[in-house]
């Protein structure tokens, strides 16, 4: 580190004996810079390479807002946001992020898709590949598929079929110091070169992946030249294909160090570092890397499996039908989806799958994609991830309680409402004709015009039954 930093040596170890920054992330499926400022009081500045992103203060606890629940935000660390921000993923892009686990970069692309486009989201470890899937869930992404396979079984499945992928490469973590002391005790050199011949593997087979024009961002969270510029180099060597794109560099990030490199190639000055010491962050490495040549080919849409069950598409309709208003996109949307038939099963669990996915037969998949609920006999019930999709104006009922409401936390702790005992203090807006005295209920929570959906309940007898997933509730929530 003396040798990389020179002078700035003692000013990067002073940083790791400062409180770090902490950094949330806006879903822009969901709110906006000025909306999200309007309704919440946490002490936010932003973050310079990120549009919608922040550091927050200390005293702020955006982890325990229900406006975390649902999604409208993700908190991540801040150096992490450059990484999609300098790889600039547009609207209709098809994306893969290939280490994906627990889902920042994920959700990051997401928000940027817009809805649009095709991303799939890849963890190889099946626990955290568990979380990534919540996470998407979380934040209402309903074009994406959540996969748990190996990096050349993908790559195998879809050669040059990507126009944008994200390696966030499993790395030996020096990044992670200051906040995590286990990824201080793993650390030894012997990990820094098994980390390196890892990543040249993951590298490798994500480069089969991205199209012809495709643009790849190589990053890690890790200072050491053998997993970054080392790293970069090499895969140059092997691939002349592929050039470093420059990006611009934000106040706090340098360029990358060549002279580390293998044979101190100049262009690796494009690369981005992030340093502790010189920003808020606790260091992150990146390289775009850019695919020469043009994708012509003619990309067909093939669909794994096609529903044909009546009864179940009687079912799915009246649920759409009873429970939907009428004349939303929401609800035009899903029904248009009726009619394309881009469902699948799995036992009785069932999913809109996005309209970009190709054939998966043989790979391990967690999530195919938007998951719609739950067939039960004669009666469809609607999943929690449905709930977080949808908007308020897509319910015929919706029920909006104030974040810092006692109603909420009773919700959040998955207790059941009474209609009539929620105060005005507590309810931003209800709206449940007066002729309906049963079926779902799209709960949301907000502070402005309009609020973020949450969950369902059930309404029965004036009381609305609790139906917050129990592995999501959290006790003295009203803390």
């Amino acid at each position: 580190m003396k040798n990389l930093l020179g002078e700035e040596y003692e000013a990067f170890l002073e940083s790791y004996d400062r409180e770090r920054e902490q950094g949330l992330r806006l879903n822009l499926l969901k709110t906006d810079r000025e909306r999200f400022r309007e309704e919440t009081e946490f002490s936010l500045k932003p973050i310079p390479w990120a549009e919608e992103g922040y550091y927050y203060g200390a005293k702020d606890r955006p982890g325990r807002h229900p406006y975390h629940e649902a999604g409208v935000y993700y908190i991540q660390e801040p150096s992490a946001m450059a990484v999609v921000s300098l790889l600039d993923p547009k609207p209709g892009d098809r994306v893969l992020d290939l280490c994906a686990a627990p889902g920042g970069k994920t959700s990051h692309i997401a928000s940027r898709l817009q809805g649009k486009g095709f991303l799939l989201s890849n963890e190889i470890h099946p626990a955290r590949a568990r979380i990534l899937s919540q996470n998407a869930e979380r934040m209402g992404i309903a074009n994406g598929a959540v996969f748990n396979e190996d990096s050349a079984r993908l790559s195998a499945a879809f050669p040059e079929y990507f126009d944008k992928i994200v390696v966030d490469a499993p790395c030996s973590g020096e990044g992670m110091f200051r906040k995590d002391e286990g990824a201080r005790a793993e650390w030894s050199p012997d990990k820094v070169r098994l980390c390196a011949q890892r990543q040249a593997e993951i590298l490798e087979n994500a480069s089969a992946m991205l199209k012809p024009g495709g643009t790849m961002a190589y990053s890690t969270c890790t200072f050491s030249p053998e997993e970054d510029e080392q790293a970069v180099e090499a895969f140059l060597k092997a691939h002349p294909e592929f050039k470093i794109k420059k990006v611009k560099k934000y106040p706090g990030m340098s360029d990358g160090v060549p002279g580390w490199a293998l044979e101190g190639r100049e262009e690796l000055s494009c690369a981005v570092r992030i340093w502790p010491h010189r920003t808020g962050g606790e260091g992150h490495f990146i390289a775009i890397l850019e695919k020469e040549g043009r994708d012509e080919r003619e990309r067909k849409r093939r669909f794994p499996v096609y529903v044909k069950d009546k009864r179940l598409f009687k079912d799915w309709e009246d649920f759409l039908r009873e429970n939907l208003s009428a004349g939303n996109t929401g609800q035009g949307e899903l029904l248009s989806s009726v009619r394309r038939r881009e469902f699948m099963l799995f036992g009785d669990q069932l999913y809109l799958l996005p309209p970009e996915l190709p054939s998966f037969d043989g790979l391990r998949v967690l999530r195919p994609g938007l998951h719609l609920g739950t067939l039960k006999k004669n009666r469809f019930e609607p999943s929690h991830a449905l709930a977080l999709w949808m908007r308020e104006e897509d319910a015929a009922g919706f029920c909006r309680l104030f974040p810092e409401s006692p109603a909420m936390g009773a919700y959040l702790r998955g207790e059941a409402l009474s209609l009539s005992a929620i105060s005005e203090k507590e309810a931003g807006a209800v709206r449940i004709p007066p002729e309906r005295k049963k079926g779902w209920i799209l709960m949301s929570t907000g502070n402005g015009k309009s609020g973020y959906s949450i969950g369902w309940a059930k309404l029965s007898g004036g009381i609305l039954k609790n139906h917050y997933p129990k592995g999501l509730r959290i006790q003295g929530y009203e803390e």
